[in-house]
């Protein structure tokens, strides 16, 4: 059993080894090793590429392909992209997401702008640490439905078989494949594509990688130092590169997978969250893993609304009420409750309180986290629009 937690310490009931579970306060970030397809800035670190499926312009170009194409799922009406749009920085602007049968989903689609430097992918299950992995959970999932492809893995292959301009990509992508249309290969050519997502030209990587010092406000900057001072101890949940605490990358020796209970929920005083929202809990099914939820990137968040894992916040401006109060009230209805003495909340999560003019400047630097470039870049758009 493991309690994970915002101060990154870990309550170990049982073996890590399965998790990969780790936490170390400072680490060197090596340079990045110079690659076409991931042309990042100096300082900026490599995300890791496993052994086994390399990045070619080939695999990247077939992965983009069938990230946008509805034949992934089961009724062909959906694609990864219908829950991923490139100009919501990849999100679907939806509190939950929505199936392919329109089933609504409990969570909302996060954003896959960085993913590939996740140690962990999804909202709250701990085990799931590989994109080629991860695709097979909304290909195949059932509970819920997203793309409904569940028992549809050869109708998926000869739907794919039958388009010409797959019969020339996926070999060429995966030329020492003898059969290369497959499942094996389909989920590989997406994590690459979903690798290359790489956010690195806001105003805030300008000022910090690219030493433009005009490229954040003044505003911005004071908001900055807020966001990475004690009393807001925003940093502790959202720091590194990625705005994030569930980091990897080429060259880290350690790795931390993090969840953390904000005090968004307190049904009834009892420390519970919504059915379907119980975080890690739902995985481990250890009462102070309640409401345990990994703390999604902060990059291009002036774009991602709703917030939280299941959209109840509509603004920055009504995140920063939650954290300022250390956690949410819910005065009545089903999911009353006082957030702030939620018994499993993160010992981080305490409130402060800002001024007018100060929480102004936070939501100037968080905006300042919004990279334009990335909402229009043709090497992330939907090449069957060409």
């Amino acid at each position: 059993m493991i309690r994970f937690d915002c101060l990154g310490s870990l309550l170990l009931m049982g073996s890590l080894a399965a998790l990969g579970v780790g936490c170390t306060d400072e680490e060197t970030v090596d340079q990045p090793t110079p690659d076409p397809l991931l042309p990042l800035p100096s300082g900026y670190p490599m995300p890791q590429i496993p052994a086994d499926n390399p990045l070619t312009a080939d695999k990247v170009e077939l992965g983009r392909r069938l990230f946008y194409d509805k034949r992934l799922s089961g009724n062909e009406t959906y694609s990864c992209a219908t829950c991923h749009e490139q100009a919501k920085a990849f999100t679907d602007g939806r509190a939950t997401a929505l199936g392919s049968t329109d089933e609504v989903h409990p969570r909302g689609s996060m954003s896959i702008v960085n993913v590939g430097y996740y140690s962990v992918l999804t909202w709250g299950n701990p085990l799931v640490s590989k994109l080629e992995d991860q695709a097979l959970l909304p290909m195949f999932g059932e509970n819920p439905v997203e793309l409904g492809l569940a028992g549809k893995e050869e109708e998926l292959l000869s739907r794919l078989a039958a388009q010409s301009i797959y019969t020339d990509l996926f070999p060429k992508a995966f030329p020492d494949e003898a059969n290369a249309i497959s499942l094996d290969t389909i989920t590989k050519a997406i994590a690459a594509f979903q690798r290359v997502i790489v956010s690195y030209r806001s105003p805030f990587d300008r000022y910090t990688y690219e030493g433009d010092k005009e490229a954040m406000s003044v505003s911005a900057l004071r908001g900055k130092d807020l966001f990475f001072g004690e009393r807001l101890e925003c940093f502790h949940c959202h720091g590194t590169f990625n705005f994030s605490d569930s980091v990897t990358y080429e060259g880290k020796k350690i790795t931390e997978k993090m969840f953390h209970n904000t005090g968004l929920y307190n049904i009834g005083g009892t420390g519970a969250y919504p059915p379907g929202n119980g975080g890690v809990y739902e995985i481990t099914g250890i009462p102070e893993d309640m409401g345990r939820f990994r703390a999604p990137s902060l990059r291009n968040i002036a774009l991602t609304a709703p917030y939280m894992h299941d959209g109840s916040i509509a603004t920055l401006d009504e995140v920063l009420d939650h954290y300022s109060a250390g956690g949410r009230t819910i005065a009545d209805g089903e999911f009353a409750g006082v957030g702030s003495e939620n018994p499993f909340k993160s010992e981080l999560i305490n409130g402060f309180e800002l001024t007018a003019d100060e929480r102004a400047d936070v939501i100037a630097f968080l905006e300042s986290l919004t990279d334009d470039a990335l909402l229009t870049d043709p090497r992330f758009s939907d090449p069957w629009a060409e």
